[in-house]
């Protein structure tokens, strides 16, 4: 099976002032159309930047990334722009969301950015919504939210414009044990029913178990790589 994403030999280095820090150290990593793939490492490993290279959110000091089999290097960065908003859907740990707007409103956005009319803008929002439990919250804004439900509505932004991959950093790190469990369905659903590639970076070994395979990093290189046998998670989001 071809991949979606695969990064080769890639190296990031952040310059400092006098001092250069490589982030990465010569990753290679291929992600497959529909696969699960969990990234898991401590603070500092490399996992967070591996996962915004991966996704477009930067690019490689050396090294390349292709996106079903293009490489970004000769991208520009409309292309890369285009790519973040309609192929790849991105889950924050801090949800990023517009505390001004409503949990429709938020929802609608993207498709706004697609130039999608209001009117098949606000069906696909509401749908998306309803899909994770959220139908009767359309109208409250992030601040009369629990996080679990911010949380919540934050992948049904990134789910607005049907992307091929979801990408989620820490998408459990700010919620209780029970919201969390919910969020993880929620992907777990989205692997399994909707055949989504997701890409998941986290500290936490309970998370990077909803993954078809782990991919443990430290020092900013891939230490080990395994496949896991995973069991469906359960949890009612509805």
């Amino acid at each position: 099976m071809a991949s979606i994403i695969s990064a080769q030999n890639v190296t990031k280095v952040y310059d400092m002032g006098e001092e250069k820090v490589r982030a990465l150290d010569g990753i290679s990593l291929d992600v497959e159309k529909g696969e699960f793939v969990s990234i898991i490492g401590q603070s500092g490993s490399g996992k967070t930047t591996l996962l915004d290279i991966m996704s477009v959110l930067q690019r490689p000091t050396t090294g390349e990334v292709y996106i079903n089999g293009k490489p970004i290097s000769k991208m520009k960065d409309s292309e890369l722009a285009k790519i973040r908003g309609k192929t790849i859907g991105f889950v924050f740990q801090n949800f990023n969301l517009i505390n001004r707007m409503t949990t429709l409103e938020n929802v609608m956005l993207p498709l706004w950015f697609q130039g999608v009319p209001y009117e098949e803008r606000k069906r696909r929002a509401e749908k998306i919504l309803s899909d994770v439990g959220l139908a009767d919250r359309l109208n409250h804004k992030p601040t009369e939210l629990s996080g679990g439900q911010r949380q919540r509505v934050a992948i049904a932004r990134a789910l607005a414009v049907n992307p091929d991959i979801i990408v989620a950093d820490e998408p459990t790190g700010n919620l209780d044990s029970k919201s969390g469990a919910t969020i993880l369905s929620i992907f777990n659903k989205l692997h399994h029913e909707d055949k989504k590639t997701i890409l998941v970076v986290t500290h936490e070994i309970e998370v990077a178990k909803m993954g078809e395979r782990i991919i443990h990093v430290k020092d900013g290189k891939i230490l080990k790589s395994e496949t896991n046998n995973k069991k469906s998670i359960g949890g009612d989001y509805k």
